[in-house]
């Protein structure tokens, strides 16, 4: 469909997202107005992408599409990200190299393998207790839990702590506030600093602290902004676990695939679907260091461009009948986790858990169907349900 009742202004309004109605203006837009500016209003001025190539492009161009401005849209009123230069998500090679190579053992594959059991054990138990227990939110008793709980793990938050920092995070994503906003989560990464620089450990907060970067330690503030930061990110694994057992309840074929063929190609296959379709993280930006040419249109040195990610996960050029979630479909390179250098640290953590999380439904659960009204997230950074409750029904 051609006509449309929204213009390309209305991206940045969470409503919109919220509806789902975005996708019919990016697949408009991909077609019309592929590389569109937003004039500066409570944001600052931007140019959207949201065609696959175009993304995919910035993506593995960190010269002259920098990271290290902000990754996200913030109110002019805001100002900078005060992350800038100091994280991860917020920096560029050489340094993100280095910041990534500081902690990059903990996501390994090779710790997502030893952390398998451990890993498996919990989904098998956050399973069990959401089929007992009848009806669940799938967005905290499964999707936000585990993920949480992962995160956890891999910074090294002792088992008996985990539940609370399940709560100081959904406490923050639900108020709206960012992390830093909880100042008791913040002294208990502080105390848990501390504790490691006397007695390191085989986790990721003894890396932030013991692991040199371009032969400096970390300050105290970089190391308490790059735990924030996994788990702030942490909230998309969540979120895609939650909306992918929302797109099996709407799509009770492809939930029949997944019992009947419960094989391990299926079900690799199935995760990658799930991200696709789900695309969690609903924006990166990215600012011009040099000016640049996309689809003709001239970016300019310091504009920011906003690359959309899941109109590059249903974009037609790329993928045959992106509208319909087919878990065996193949090819499936999407962009859910980003790629290049910016690939998501956590992809293989991810995928594996997506694949447990996968395995455990077809194995305990004979029927999901839904129990009550989905409430949609309203946000132009994140997508899925802030709360949606199915009845998990034991095979």
């Amino acid at each position: 469909m051609n006509v449309i009742a929204f213009t390309p202004a209305d991206i940045v309004d969470p409503e919109l997202h919220a509806s789902g109605e975005v996708h019919r203006l990016w697949r408009w837009m991909r077609q019309h107005d592929p590389v569109h500016w937003h004039e500066p209003g409570d944001l600052p001025g931007f140019w959207s992408l949201t065609r696959y190539e175009d993304i995919q492009r910035v993506y593995q161009n960190p010269v002259v599409f920098s990271s290290a401005q902000g990754v996200l849209l913030r109110p002019r009123e805001l100002g900078e990200d005060p992350g800038s230069g100091l994280t991860m998500a917020l920096t560029d090679p050489p340094k993100h190299r280095a910041l990534r190579g500081q902690v990059a053992d903990r996501f390994s594959e090779r710790c997502a393998r030893s952390l398998a059991g451990e890993m498996r054990a919990e989904i098998h138990s956050v399973v069990t207790r959401a089929v007992e227990s009848g009806t669940c939110d799938v967005v905290h008793e499964i999707g936000a839990r585990l993920s949480s709980h992962n995160i956890g793990r891999l910074l090294g938050v002792p088992p008996e702590d985990r539940e609370q920092l399940l709560t100081w995070t959904a406490e923050a994503f639900e108020s709206g506030k960012p992390l830093t906003s909880h100042p008791t989560l913040m002294r208990y990464f502080i105390d848990m600093m501390y504790a490691r620089m006397e007695e390191p450990a085989d986790d990721a907060m003894s890396m932030f602290v013991n692991n040199e970067v371009q032969g400096d330690l970390l300050t105290e503030t970089e190391i308490l902004l790059g735990c924030e930061n996994l788990v702030g990110a942490s909230e998309n694994a969540g979120l895609s676990m939650a909306s992918g057992i929302l797109a099996l309840v709407a799509h009770p074929q492809q939930w029949q695939r997944l019992v009947r063929e419960r094989d391990g190609e299926l079900v690799r296959a199935a995760a990658e679907e799930v991200l696709r379709w789900t695309s969690s993280a609903t924006h990166s930006m990215r600012t011009a260091t040099a000016d640049a040419v996309v689809q003709g249109r001239r970016i300019a040195a310091g504009d920011r461009v906003v690359l959309w990610l899941p109109s590059a996960n249903r974009d037609e050029s790329v993928f045959t009948e992106p509208e319909r979630f087919d878990l065996g479909r193949q090819p499936n390179r999407h962009l859910a986790l980003g790629t290049g250098e910016h690939v998501c640290i956590g992809s293989t953590m991810a995928r594996h858990q997506m694949r447990m999380l996968l395995e455990t439904l077809a194995e305990l659960v004979a029927v999901v169907e839904p129990a009550g009204d989905v409430e949609p997230l309203r946000s132009i950074t994140v997508n899925g349900p802030a709360h949606a409750t199915v009845r998990l029904v034991a095979r």
